[in-house]
């Protein structure tokens, strides 16, 4: 519930509670390399106190490098350092389990367990104790690991009288490689020091399997697909199609010394490296061709922000305190930072895990490969492939060569997206799998449209695919003969076609498309991207320069959307258990109406002699929206008073995303300048159906006779009462939808700019008026879709799809 006697901060300020400035939190900025790097400037402090905790671990890592220089079989080396590992650590029990094909973990060495039980013992990730570390990538230290209610007992093993068990998972660039455990008789509760001794064992374990300094039963670099052509399903992140070359992103970063001989010089190495990345960063934000990616280069501005957080550095220095060398202690910390972020339930901050990997692969190439690495060698026609991506590394590559990225994670709003739509290049991301099935220069058809990507495809296939393509570039080519031809259907009906934007870089899609405007521009990304709240100066520089590169063309500015599936990195509180449904958009608007006001008087600021048109997102009835718009009257008042200049006139509408809003439409309707349906979020709530949800993603259609009853209904009161209504979301920027669409009686459509030629296309191509008059009788037809029934209506009328 809103409270309304909550004081309002009305000054031009972030509102009250929101953080510092980052700039103020950080240290100074990058140190150059025209002088000697300072330590402190990097956070990394003199010996002390501390140094003697390190000691035991520097020791074991000493004892395994020389152990490793010996001669020897794989087998008689991981017997020799599990026993090494056991008399260390003063356990009874140390085992090392490796991952084979298959989710299986196979016991490869022992001592203290039945020998006759290596290579005989084998468990499912899940399955045990060993199974859950395996599962969680995190370690497990059980004081009375018969008490847990994943202890699976193996008779060949001789385990029962073993109490207390410490495992910790092998761990090479995020893939878990296998286990390392040690158990006690006793009851012993393992200390935090041990735990992290063993992490670094198994690190060096991970890296020596890497290496090949210990083979492996089988080839563990062939990739899981064997050579043998595969297809994986992904999520489109961003719109494509493409073949090309596997390039596995991680390619050329190998850690070939783990241990270090002298860590004051690890430390210098750091400090230098450092230093140079951050040069690198300052480097690349100078580039012409950032520059002109407008808002995008926030994205770059925050990455850098990570750059120089000293407790980032100051681990790493730990790491190397520990015996570690400077780049095995960087992949130390890549590795602990993943553990914790698996844990971590807010979609932002899982997604600035890959800035944080970005920058650690980053520093990596710094310390192992200062003079740059040689990419004259990568093919001509690259298909990128990474577990995640920072945005600065998909800028690494040559964006003449890169014809797709396809990733293990990601998600829409991770910031690699931003940037790879600013270089129209198809995204896939959600791809399990692909890491590790893929091999460099493997053939790679992406297939973003269809959430698909087929790896190793015979020729016949490459030729379908090449062909796809070809026919996709002419119908490009044709589309872009379209931009300067009216929408206007084959009987004389003019329709208005916008585009989605969200960022400056958007604003030029505007006018190559040949859009009448920007039917919805979604403030919220600016804000998503940001390390703090902006305040109104900032907001109003950034709408007044959206404004004006529109250049007389309409722009329907939504306030603020976030909540649910958008969070602000900086704004913390509870999550919701149903995000979709929870505290979002003009909720939080009215709830802080601090934050709306400042983005009102932003806005009107920005709009200043010119019309300004404002939209209220997630109205769910039209007391909501009453609410909303007095807000408004408050800031057009007090500008007034201030003698400000104001927009011309002041044009206020609503999305309507919320099914219930549906049955106040009379009452609306007399209320409104304007109506937006978000079909998105309308389809869902339709069909109680979450659209994230793969399993639920495709069973429903929005040419569903019921949900497009919904929208005629709605069509039909806006027009009755001359109220401009639109429709944008994904439902508008296919063509058979958008013929649908206007069937049921809409006249605008907003859609991303891709999408305006092959839209505008099949409008000259339709004629109406037929389509008006037979659509009603399908509505009444109780089958699942209507999309066989408009697609034979296309091909009869040659509308052109």
């Amino acid at each position: 519930m809103r409270d309304s006697t909550t004081p309002e901060p009305l000054g031009d300020k972030p509102p009250a509670g929101a953080p510092v400035p980052v700039e103020e939190r950080l240290p100074p900025g990058p140190q150059r390399l025209t002088k000697t790097p300072d330590p402190k400037s990097l956070d990394i402090k003199a010996h002390d106190g501390r140094a003697h905790e390190w000691a035991g671990s520097r020791r074991l890592l000493r004892l395994l490098r020389d152990l490793m220089k010996e001669r020897g079989s794989s087998q008689a080396k991981l017997d020799n350092i599990v026993k090494l590992i056991a008399q260390d650590i003063v356990a009874e029990v140390c085992s090392i389990y490796v991952l084979r094909p298959g989710d299986v973990l196979e016991l490869f060495a022992t001592m203290g367990l039945k020998p006759e039980a290596v290579h005989q013992t084998r468990l499912h990730v899940e399955e045990g104790i060993v199974g859950q570390v395996a599962a969680l990538a995190l370690p497990l230290a059980l004081s009375d690991a018969q008490k847990h209610p994943n202890f699976a007992y193996r008779p060949e093993t001789g385990e029962e009288i073993y109490q207390s068990l410490l495992g910790v998972p092998i761990l090479r660039a995020g893939r878990v490689l296998g286990v390392l455990a040690v158990q006690n008789v006793t009851s012993r509760n393992y200390t935090d020091e041990e735990v992290e001794a063993l992490e670094t064992v198994a690190m060096l374990l991970a890296e020596l399997f890497a290496g090949g300094e210990i083979a492996l039963l089988e080839d563990e670099t062939a990739g899981a697909g064997g050579g043998r052509p595969m297809r994986l399903d992904g999520l489109m992140l961003n719109e494509g199609l493409a073949t090309g070359q596997a390039v596995p992103h991680t390619r050329g970063i190998v850690i070939s010394q783990v241990i270090a001989d002298d860590p004051e010089v690890e430390r210098g190495r750091l400090i230098t490296a450092v230093a140079e990345m951050r040069g690198a960063i300052d480097s690349l934000l100078a580039r012409a061709d950032i520059a002109e990616l407008g808002e995008h280069r926030e994205v770059l501005e925050v990455y850098r922000m990570f750059a120089e957080d000293r407790g980032w550095i100051g681990r790493i220095d730990e790491a190397i305190l520990s015996g570690l060398t400077a780049e095995a202690a960087v992949e130390k910390i890549q590795v602990a930072t993943r553990a914790r972020m698996a844990k971590v339930k807010d979609p932002y901050l899982k997604e600035r895990l890959s800035d944080l990997e970005d920058l650690g692969n980053r520093l990596l190439h710094h310390l192992l490969d200062p003079e740059g690495t040689d990419t004259q060698d990568l093919p001509e026609d690259m298909v990128l492939i990474a577990r995640n991506l920072g945005p600065a590394e998909l800028l690494d590559y040559d964006a003449e060569r890169l014809r797709a990225v396809v990733l293990e994670e990601g998600s829409p709003t991770a910031h690699v997206v931003i940037m790879a739509r600013a270089l129209n290049i198809p995204v896939i991301g959600r791809c399990r799998d692909i890491v590790t099935s893929v091999r460099f220069g493997d053939q790679v058809v992406v297939d973003a449209d269809n959430e698909q990507v087929l790896l190793r495809p015979n020729e016949e296939v490459q030729e379908s695919f090449s062909s796809m393509i070809a026919e996709r570039d002419r119908r490009q080519e044709m589309f872009a003969a379209t931009r300067d031809l009216p929408p206007v259907t084959s009987d004389g009906q003019r329709v208005s076609l916008n585009i989605n934007a969200g960022l400056l870089i958007d604003i030029p899609h505007l006018h190559d498309s040949g859009a009448d405007g920007i039917g919805l521009y979604r403030t919220e990304i600016p804000f998503m991207v940001r390390d703090t709240f902006p305040g109104v100066t900032a907001q109003t520089e950034l709408y007044s320069r959206i404004v004006e590169q529109a250049e007389g063309k309409p722009v329907v500015f939504r306030t603020l959307d976030v909540g649910g599936d958008k969070v602000l990195p900086y704004w913390q509180g509870e999550v919701d258990e149903n995000p979709a449904m929870g505290w979002r958009a003009i909720q939080i608007g009215l709830d802080r109406p601090a934050v709306l006001r400042q983005q009102i008087r932003a806005l009107l600021r920005a709009s200043e002699g010119r019309e300004l048109r404002i939209m209220f997102p997630m109205i769910s009835d039209v007391a909501e929206f009453d609410d909303a718009r007095a807000l408004l009257e408050r800031e057009i008042e007090r500008a007034a008073k201030k003698d400000e200049k104001l927009p011309t006139v002041v044009k206020v509408g609503l999305m309507l995303e919320v099914p219930s809003l549906v049955w106040q439409l009379p009452a609306l309707l007399e209320k409104v300048d304007f109506l937006s349906v978000g079909s998105n979020d309308l389809f869902q709530f339709h069909f109680a159906a979450d659209r994230g949800n793969p399993r639920l993603a495709r069973r429903y259609d929005v040419l569903a006779p019921g949900f497009l009853k919904l929208l005629h209904s709605v069509a039909s009161q806006a027009n009755d009462k001359d109220v401009s209504l639109s429709l944008c979301g994904d439902m508008a920027s296919h063509p058979l939808e958008a013929m649908a669409l206007l069937g049921c009686g809409f006249e605008s459509l907003s859609m991303p700019a891709p999408s305006i030629a092959p839209i505008k296309t099949m409008v000259r191509s339709l004629k109406l008026d037929p389509l008006r008059d037979l659509l009603p009788s399908w509505l009444e037809l109780p089958d699942h879709s209507l999309r066989s029934h408009l697609k034979s209506y296309a091909e009869e009328q040659k509308v052109d799809l």
